[in-house]
């Protein structure tokens, strides 16, 4: 910097004298009156346009600064001497004269360590072009994430973690709230916090994957949510559980988690142990919607016909009825009621059935009805459970149940 900085500074007098030449009267050649041309070098010290090479100046380097005149300029075309062109003033002076730099381009690299400047249009080899590196430009708006995993190096440690960033785009403003975070700051406490309650290592990207909003949210937060379920009785492992299973549940205030276990209790008129085993069971229900919880359970009272103490039965063994399709619910039981004879007592003992297919009760149902074995009475001798009608391998079934081999059972499905 000091070298330019020098080099800039000798240009700058080299200017102000040129200036300073031109503003004084008279020409080459002309009057020799005397004019006053204050603090500026004499113009006949300056070279003459397309007579003398513009840079040559290094010949005319003292110049005293005070009044100039205009030398005539000699008939052989050469200029007299800087000494003799000065009034008797300034050549009194001459011993205080400042000195101009010498302008030659070969002493100017020379200053420059032999380094000449670079120039963008300078041309280079294909050797040198080949080891040029240029980055990526950081796009101003993308639709997904990959265009800033090479910059973000947040977003690279998540994809390290096992986060899946396709998936993470897809939430709403999941994106945006990734690229505003800092991993050192903002993120590794929650995966300290979340590895302390219970969350696996390799399940941490899976977690982020389905809820990265947890990693916006205040630790002081989280860490009371969890200490009410601990309140209620909820063991460090079955918080593990929930969390792991149901990512969003750590969302939830404290007043939201409250209300959600207050309704399944009233709603169901379980006890607290059986409303906390539910939640265990299948957590989701403490942060989906209520909505179709409210009307399963209308299903199940109105339209399938059952009590409401055969309803705690229901639910309690099988939770996962009360998120079931509601026409898919009705399917299942319009078969098993109506078309096989099941009473509402025996489906209130195996509820589990709900959770099958309807295709698998179907051919198997038809296939024991057309070998003479479809009898769901345990009354009556060859009973069969609805257990295991539904819930044994094919291999198992066929052999145990059926007494059939497994090629009969696949001709016959070939029939239907």
């Amino acid at each position: 910097m000091a070298l330019w900085a020098r080099q800039a500074s000798r240009w700058c007098c080299l200017l102000q004298a040129a200036r300073a030449a031109a503003e004084c009267p008279g020409r080459l050649g002309g009057s020799s009156t005397t004019q006053p041309c204050r603090d500026f070098a004499p113009r006949g010290l300056l070279p003459f346009p397309n007579e003398v090479l513009p840079w040559r100046l290094q010949a005319y380097r003292r110049v005293s600064v005070g009044s100039c005149s205009t030398p005539d300029r000699a008939k052989d075309g050469s200029f007299p001497s800087p000494e003799s062109t000065l009034p008797t003033p300034v050549k009194q002076e001459q011993t205080n004269a400042e000195t101009l730099p010498d302008l030659n381009v070969k002493t100017l690299y020379e200053d420059w360590d032999d380094v000449p400047p670079s120039s963008a249009l300078e041309e280079i080899s294909e050797e040198e072009a080949v080891q040029i590196i240029a980055e990526p430009l950081l796009p101003l708006q993308s639709s997904t994430l990959r265009d800033y995993v090479d910059h973000s190096d947040t977003l690279a440690k998540l994809v390290h973690l096992g986060v899946d960033l396709s998936q993470v785009e897809k939430r709403q403003k999941a994106g945006q709230l990734l690229l505003t975070l800092d991993f050192e700051k903002d993120i590794r406490k929650i995966l300290l916090f979340l590895k302390d309650v219970g969350v696996e290592d390799n399940q941490l990207g899976l977690f982020l994957t389905k809820n990265p909003y947890i990693l916006g949210e205040d630790l002081e937060a989280l860490e009371t949510r969890v200490s009410y379920l601990k309140s209620k009785k909820f063991g460090k492992a079955e918080i593990a559980q929930m969390v792991s299973r149901a990512p969003y549940l750590l969302l939830f205030s404290v007043e939201r988690l409250d209300n959600r276990l207050g309704f399944f209790k009233n709603e169901l008129g379980l006890s607290v142990k059986k409303t906390k085993d539910l939640v265990i069971r299948l957590p989701r229900l403490l942060t989906g919607k209520l909505e179709p919880v409210k009307e399963n359970l209308q299903v199940c009272q109105i339209e399938l016909g059952f009590q409401r103490n055969e309803i705690q039965q229901i639910v309690f063994k099988t939770p996962k009825i009360l998120t079931a399709s509601k026409k898919r619910l009705k399917q299942t039981f319009d078969y098993l009621h109506n078309i096989m004879g099941i009473p509402h007592h025996m489906l209130t003992r195996f509820p589990q059935v709900f959770n099958s297919k309807l295709l698998r009760i179907k051919e198997r149902h038809m296939f024991l009805t057309f070998l003479g074995r479809a009898q769901y009475d345990p009354a009556q001798p060859s009973y069969i459970s609805l257990d295991q009608l539904v819930s044994l391998p094919d291999e198992v079934f066929c052999t145990e149940i059926a007494k059939a081999s497994i090629q009969d059972f696949e001709k016959f499905l070939k029939t239907l």
